[in-house]
């Protein structure tokens, strides 16, 4: 791969991964709630969750979604009850999730780390807009010319610290508007605010047509 070809890779990968979707949302609400290190190990199982994506799509699987209407199907749904899971469970959340004080030891018992690291991984794992993407876009950027498995690894680490970076970013971001969250109706607001964007976005991979990929 020449230089301006994994330049324009890495301008594509950073303009996906900033873009707001189901991983940087759950990196903001684990900012918000445990801390910035602690929001992190939601960002290593996504991390790890993009690898999986690229191997199944390295191996021809995504190819295999695009025509089996039953496989698309089930995955999506399990992505998207995910998704309205967790959409339902910030919702009805009541917690100060910005007074690091308050609740920062019983939020530590409630999330350990094992499941914030497959909160990660499962956002990225179960949407098949992933597969698909990772189907279209890798074979775009690999030649014959390199050992096939040597472009994967190269083209998988570059997009996964792109979004690792992203998340660093919007849990900055996150941290910067502690301040502001100091009253229990602003509370109440921001977790039904991404209670509901979880939902949405659930409902919105409910609705992802086969047909139309």
């Amino acid at each position: 791969m020449s230089g301006s070809a994994w330049l324009l890779f890495c301008g594509l990968s950073l303009v996906t991964a900033f873009s707001p979707g189901p991983a940087v949302l759950l990196a903001v609400s684990n900012s918000a709630a445990l801390g910035a290190r602690r929001a992190l190990l939601s960002s290593a199982g996504n991390a790890l969750g993009v690898f999986i994506v690229s191997a199944i799509a390295m191996l021809g699987l995504g190819a295999l979604l695009k025509t089996s209407a039953l496989l698309f199907g089930a995955l999506k749904v399990v992505g998207a009850a995910y998704l309205l899971y967790l959409g339902i469970r910030q919702w009805r959340s009541r917690a100060n999730v910005f007074d690091q004080a308050a609740g920062s030891a019983s939020a530590t018992q409630a999330q350990p780390p094992t499941r914030l690291f497959l909160q990660g991984l499962l956002v990225a794992t179960t949407n098949p807009k992933s597969i698909l993407f990772f189907t279209a876009l890798l074979p775009q950027f690999m030649t014959n010319e390199a050992p096939a498995l040597t472009q994967f690894l190269t083209l998988t680490l570059t997009f996964a610290a792109c979004t690792v970076v992203s998340h660093l970013c919007y849990v900055a971001m996150a941290r910067g508007m502690r301040g502001w969250f100091a009253s229990g109706p602003r509370v109440r607001l921001f977790n039904r605010l991404c209670g509901a964007i979880f939902a949405a976005l659930g409902v919105g991979l409910l609705r992802l047509r086969h047909a139309a990929i």
